[in-house]
């Protein structure tokens, strides 16, 4: 069984929790499309999150996910809001959330947390999860240290739930590659940024457009929590205050705003610019459902170009 025949969508995909850009309308908009839209709650408030679902269902008759960061400080709270408004699926990240699954369940919603080891997908198959969403390192924003295509597989062969694949996904050959090593679908986030219905500032569409392989760089591992952003003056300056050990409130100084600074302003020097590696196969602005279109589409031939390499593989003879 595929992602979107468990959970009732046309595309077996998810959209990646992205702060300050998931809102309700464009996560309404991806679930119209096919895909599972998901709001990201990072850095709202309690009701602040209660509003956007309650427009996210005035917007969609679609199934749709809400993602809740567990560092947030009234985690409790929303995850009672959440299971007071019945949401259809919850995603979750930056911790365990062992201690809220039976709550989340009972509420009748899907449990997939974000995880980047094995150990934690394990932990939280015996915690009573529906599935995980197994994220490498070359996705954009909070990430591992572990790539996609090592860590998918050797999640798959330690748990028996569904496994989502994420990171390094923008095309067919990419989804085509996640089923091959087990994964039963995707989650993609920078090939949506580039959406003429994102809501992010026309700088950063283009920032994404231009970006080559190279052009990230992960910050904050001297804190531990590491992000992939795009390579400018905040994150060269970052990492050069990580280089002379810098203390926690001088690197949160230099960050502070960032991201808003990126979304909303169209700041590509001092602001926090999340993208994944993937970028560099991203080249122009579509329409959302031409995005999804065209990656299914693309899986299906990818899928055939594969069978006819297949044929020309020479088999064992014993």
């Amino acid at each position: 069984m595929l992602l979107n025949e468990r959970l009732g969508i046309r595309y077996p995909i998810i959209q990646g929790a992205m702060a300050n850009i998931a809102n309700a309308q464009f996560a309404a908009c991806v679930s119209n499309h096919g895909a599972l839209g998901v709001i990201a709650t990072g850095g709202m408030s309690v009701e602040r999150a209660r509003e956007e679902i309650r427009t996210c269902k005035q917007r969609t008759k679609q199934p749709f996910g809400v993602n809740v960061m567990l560092m947030h400080p009234d985690v409790q709270a929303m995850i009672d809001m959440i299971c007071e408004e019945q949401v259809a699926v919850v995603t979750c990240g930056a911790g365990n959330p062992g201690k809220y699954v039976k709550q989340l369940k009972a509420s009748h919603a899907l449990v997939f947390p974000v995880v980047p080891s094995v150990a934690m997908a394990k932990r939280l198959e015996r915690s009573g999860v529906d599935g995980v969403i197994v994220e490498g390192g070359e996705s954009g924003g909070h990430v591992g240290e572990q790539t996609t295509m090592a860590l998918v597989p050797q999640v798959c062969d330690a748990i028996d739930i569904p496994v989502v694949a994420a990171g390094g996904i923008a095309d067919g050959r990419g989804f085509i590659a996640a089923l091959a090593l087990g994964a039963i679908g995707i989650q993609i986030g920078t090939c949506l940024l580039v959406a003429d219905e994102c809501p992010i500032h026309e700088n950063y569409k283009q920032a994404v457009i231009r970006a080559k392989d190279t052009d990230t760089i992960v910050t904050g591992r001297s804190q531990k929590t590491p992000v992939r952003i795009l390579k400018n003056a905040m994150s060269r300056e970052y990492l050069k205050l990580e280089r002379e050990a810098a203390d926690r409130e001088a690197l949160e100084k230099l960050t502070l705003g960032g991201l808003r600074r990126a979304v909303i302003e169209g700041n590509m020097k001092t602001g926090s610019v999340m993208m994944g590696q993937i970028a560099g196969l991203v080249h122009e602005t579509k329409p959302l459902a031409r995005i999804l279109d065209d990656l299914m589409r693309d899986a299906h031939d990818q899928y055939q170009i594969l069978q006819d390499k297949m044929e020309n593989l020479p088999c064992s003879s014993h």
